[in-house]
């Protein structure tokens, strides 16, 4: 019996209208996320990376093609879907407590009385490490813990898909490892679907199944990856011999990709 994807990604194409005219971001992208795994998304700087995760989100409707959620087409934004970024996005006058509980307070109908919800946000802020730091405020924690408490408020009304737009571009080696090691075990603990853009290689390999390069603008898809990694990875996986040479060739695959930019440049 076949598995239905959590997300579908049918024939999507995209653009901008400019001043100028169109802009094509992305043409004809098609793939899917099996429940509970995890896809990366890497490319050139500028190819419709974080394009593509407003479509999925709901954000951006597709000029043409579909994305298909839990087996429904999306046409806007949707409860089932968590979101973190690059920037936490902490509410300074909040506690990190009500900051975790933000997304209850929006989406109705969650199911959860106060205390059942308090409870929830306190058993993620406990698998983040953020035990004990329920009550201080934002600007009493260190970035890398302000993402952690970025991820529990996108995880706090049990998305069935969590979209991860470059969350730990912005944080330094050691913490940012810190976090992929966290992000893996919330993602297997939570059973959550994942897609996650990224520029950094070494994370899509620790923390997808699959990575994905997009070629330049108008981006399609120009080469697929299945990550020989299982659930019990380390960070010290990554300098297996095969990891390394998966690494090679998708810095190789962006490279190509770049390559086409220069080219198409010069010939302007």
């Amino acid at each position: 019996m076949t598995t239905q994807p959590v997300i579908a990604i049918e024939g999507i194409t995209h653009a901008y209208q400019t001043d100028t005219g169109p802009l094509p971001v992305l043409h004809d992208i098609s793939f899917d996320i099996a429940p509970g795994g995890f896809t990366a998304v890497v490319g050139p700087s500028g190819c419709g990376k974080s394009t593509l995760t407003k479509l999925v989100s709901g954000l951006l409707k597709p000029d043409s093609g579909r994305v298909i959620l839990d087996g429904k087409p999306v046409t806007s934004p949707r409860p089932t879907v968590g979101m973190a970024f690059q920037n936490p996005v902490l509410l300074e006058w909040r506690s990190i407590l009500r900051n975790v509980l933000l997304p209850l307070e929006i989406v109705r109908g969650h199911g959860l009385s106060r205390e059942q919800a308090e409870a929830r946000a306190h058993e993620l802020l406990t698998l983040v490490g953020l035990s004990g730091f329920e009550h201080k405020r934002p600007s009493e924690l260190s970035g890398g813990m302000r993402q952690r408490a970025s991820l529990c408020r996108a995880l706090i009304h049990r998305p069935s898909v969590l979209i991860l737009d470059e969350p730990f571009g912005a944080l330094d080696a050691f913490t940012r490892e810190d976090l992929w090691q966290i992000m893996f075990k919330l993602r297997i603990e939570q059973g959550v679907t994942c897609m996650l853009i990224t520029h950094d290689l070494r994370e899509s390999m620790f923390l997808a199944d699959e990575v994905i390069v997009l070629s330049d603008r108008p981006a399609g898809i120009q080469h697929r990856l299945t990550v020989p990694l299982g659930q019990d990875r380390t960070i010290e996986d990554l300098y297996k011999p095969e990891i390394v040479e998966c690494l090679a060739e998708l810095r190789r695959q962006i490279q190509i990709a770049q390559g086409r930019r220069s080219a198409t440049e010069e010939a302007a």
